[in-house]
């Protein structure tokens, strides 16, 4: 008997593990249904201009989006309905390439990819066809500012500060815009602009740095610009180093500076320990131009571990060499980045006051490029 009840025993709990196990596959199976996606599309095509296309999503979930880009957006992000129709939007692509991405819809655990092909921007240059003056040179870095409506974060940084920051200039920074909502810097027709102009009692205006975090050691950099008019204005194109932390100690390259006090005069200047200008032992050298407030000129920088020569419209202006004495002398040969700003009044630019008659007035910049040794 007792061995009777054992073979019992064990029948019955192998039953009920059978039983139980039966049951989990049953939730698996015909209970909770999985997640399914279809879409209407698997991949878009765009033109270089920003644009937008729909999609269908069909599915038996609750269901999110995401895309492999800043470009590209969607809309909506998420939905529980079953049927749902997907905006997938794509910004003008400022490069001459064209380039790929990704949306990614999610439902539970099931995935569906969208492939978002964007052609080469319209009218933006080919790099390859973008030459440096001078033989020997690559571009690395540019902004031609034909893309998009204001100056573009992933290379340009704006500076934020009250009057009397630097230089007794009587303008205010901002970022991007003043607290009424007026943009201190734009893109139109190819340029940038950086403007000055009054409102609400002060003056604002924009000061901008391009590849702040890195910037470079050596190359040839140069840039298209028309200067404002007005006694006040001082535009200029300039470097500072990524690894400031004493002036004039670290170094200034003034590639081009301006007051609109003495129009069409324009100059180059360097700033060290052993040359800057508040002693009067800077380095500088100024020509007039003609038209410098009416044309666009190109103003130009060679910087080598030797020497720095800077240009206007092709001709030499400045010319500095290294004399091995170290960086009291030569502390450019460490990563600097460039500047665009256009500051008003100052110890320079208000050294015979200013006239807030000629604000509004604007600098405008056709690109900036930057060349180092192949």
């Amino acid at each position: 008997m007792t061995k009777k009840y054992l073979i019992i025993s064990i029948l019955l709990i192998f039953t009920c593990l059978t039983a139980c196990g039966g049951d989990d596959n049953d939730n698996d199976s015909p209970g909770a249904s999985q997640a399914v996606i279809s879409l209407s599309k698997s991949s878009l095509e765009f033109t270089g201009e920003a644009g937008e296309q729909t999609i269908t999503i069909t599915t038996n979930h609750e269901w999110a989006a995401t895309t492999s880009d800043s470009w590209i957006t969607v809309s909506p992000e998420n939905s529980t309905l079953q049927n749902t129709t997907l905006t997938v939007k794509v910004q003008k692509n400022g490069n001459y390439d064209g380039r790929e991405g990704m949306v990614t819809i999610m439902a539970g655990a099931a995935r569906e990819y969208i492939k978002v092909v964007q052609a080469g921007g319209d009218g933006v240059p080919d790099p390859s066809a973008i030459t440096c003056p001078l033989e020997g040179y690559k571009l690395v870095w540019n902004d031609e500012f034909d893309s998009g409506s204001y100056p573009d974060g992933d290379l340009w940084t704006y500076q934020e500060a009250n009057p009397g920051w630097v230089n007794n200039e009587l303008q205010t920074y901002v970022k991007e815009k003043t607290p009424a909502g007026t943009r201190v810097a734009d893109l139109k027709d190819g340029k940038l602009r950086i403007k000055c102009f009054k409102e609400d009692g002060k003056i604002y205006s924009a000061r901008l740095y391009g590849n702040v975090r890195t910037g470079w050691t050596y190359g040839y950099i140069e840039a298209k610009i028309k200067l404002p008019k007005g006694k006040g204005t001082w535009p200029a194109f300039w470097m500072m180093p990524v690894k400031f932390t004493a002036w004039p100690d670290d170094g200034e390259i003034d590639i081009m500076e301006e007051v609109g006090t003495n129009p069409n005069y324009v100059s180059s200047s360097l700033h060290a320990l052993g040359h800057y200008h508040a002693n009067n032992t800077q380095v500088t050298k100024e020509r007039y131009l003609a038209g410098a407030e009416e044309d666009f000129h190109v103003y130009a920088i060679e910087w080598t571990s030797q020497y720095i020569q800077t240009y206007v419209d092709g001709e030499k202006l400045l010319y500095y060499e290294n004399d091995g004495s170290g960086k009291r002398n030569w502390p450019y040969n460490e990563p600097f980045y460039v500047i665009l700003n256009l500051a008003w009044g100052g110890s320079w630019g208000g050294m015979n006051g200013v006239d807030e008659g000629a604000l509004p007035c604007t600098m405008e910049v056709e690109y900036v490029r930057v060349f180092q040794k192949k």
